[in-house]
């Protein structure tokens, strides 16, 4: 497949993509054993990606005028770098539509909005025992920041640190 039918399969996602994106979020969820804490809704996500003032972004895979998968982003900064980076939230395809390049097209959209930007990078997590999606990251040429532990403040804690 070449760059330009890789580009092709891959555009900024509309409104009307928001369910499918949601439905997509799901089973990206399911897949990784936390569908119960799923708690976005279509409105959510319509107000996030096409309100007023978007703070995060999504771009969409089709198949055939399918939607078969999304990567869902927003920019981050490096003061080391003094320049913006694109955090990459989600991405995902479905499984029937994997091995087709629309994984690696996804990304390499966001890698041409990052460089044509002059943002200095593109980071993302992965669960450490996501071995197929390890392997790919890595055949990309990404590295695993390893030496780095993310934490997180949610829920209960979030707001006990909010009124202390």
């Amino acid at each position: 497949m070449t760059a330009g039918n890789l580009h092709r399969m891959v555009r900024t996602a509309a409104p009307d993509d928001v369910p499918t994106i949601l439905r997509l979020v799901r089973e990206l969820a399911e897949y990784e054993r936390a569908l119960h804490e799923v708690r976005a809704t279509e409105e959510d996500l319509h107000a996030t990606l096409f309100g007023p003032e978007p703070k995060a972004f999504a771009h969409v895979a089709e198949h055939e005028g399918e939607v078969v998968g999304f990567a869902l982003w927003f920019l981050n900064y490096s003061t080391w770098l003094g320049r913006h980076g694109i955090y990459l939230e989600d991405l995902y395809v479905s499984p029937d539509a994997r091995g087709h390049g629309y994984g690696k097209a996804l990304l390499t959209e966001l890698t041409r909005i990052a460089d044509e930007r002059g943002y200095g990078r593109v980071e993302w997590s992965v669960l450490d025992w996501n071995s197929p999606a390890i392997g790919f990251y890595k055949a990309l040429g990404a590295l695993p920041q390893d030496e780095w532990t993310v934490y997180r403040l949610t829920g209960e804690a979030l707001a006990r640190v909010a009124k202390s």
